[in-house]
């Protein structure tokens, strides 16, 4: 199957948003969350890269947030990329969606580890979902504070959202939290063990979190993870 880039803009240095279109259908379902593998041939061989989704379903188009690697083989291709290409891809599949169904949630991200959950709030806020949904975003600079508007905008709009972004590099006119995320997700889940947690970013950080919240007892149902390496 093919997509066709739409549109691709900076949102953040060495990060681009891209919204692309598959020409061949008129809708493509999918549960917030999951990914599509886009794949490309370098020196006769078939490289695939997979990419979370970071919006919900919205007739045929999809949208990803990347960084570039420098020596990639593929971000570097897709930041060249003009209106109009096409590029190879299958999905969305993956199982990094709500469970159902959705508890009180902690949404733990990192870098362009959060692309699933823009997509993931925005489905689960306009589809009428009532439950407490926490998500905490760790970067190292302001400037990198990706969608930090629409989680904004999301968090006015819906009472039962809170958008805590976290630096561990903050300027000296930054006022909220500072440090990395796990301290933060240990404040916020408090005594509470009837909490999911779902975490995607790295995995030195995904691993820590996850073997923090099993030592306090939760169990690994609770906690849902995606790693980005």
């Amino acid at each position: 199957m093919q997509a066709r880039l739409i549109e691709s803009k900076v949102i953040a240095p060495e990060v681009r948003h891209f919204v692309f279109e598959v020409p061949d259908v008129e809708h493509l379902p999918f549960p917030a969350g999951q990914f599509v593998s886009i794949t490309r041939v370098v020196r006769e061989k078939k490289i695939t890269r997979a990419y979370s989704i970071c919006c919900a379903s919205d007739g045929n188009r999809f949208e990803l947030c990347l960084n570039r690697v420098q020596d990639g083989h593929l971000s570097p291709f897709l930041f060249d990329l003009q209106p109009g290409d096409l590029v190879e891809m299958k999905g969305p599949l993956g199982q990094f969606v709500w469970r159902n169904p959705v508890s009180d949630s902690i949404l733990v991200g990192t870098g362009t580890g959060i692309a699933p959950f823009r997509g993931m709030v925005m489905e689960y806020l306009r589809g009428g979902g009532d439950r407490d949904i926490t998500l905490i975003f760790g970067v190292r600079h302001e400037e990198s504070l990706l969608y930090r508007e629409d989680f904004e905008q999301l968090a006015r709009e819906y009472p039962n959202f809170h958008f805590l972004p976290t630096l561990t590099q903050p300027g000296p006119e930054w006022t909220g939290l500072t440090g990395r995320v796990q301290p933060h997700v240990l404040s916020a889940l408090g005594e509470r063990r009837d909490v999911d947690v779902y975490i995607c970013g790295l995995k030195a950080m995904v691993d820590d979190m996850r073997a923090q919240l099993k030592e306090l007892g939760l169990d690994r149902k609770q906690i849902i993870s995606e790693k980005y390496d």
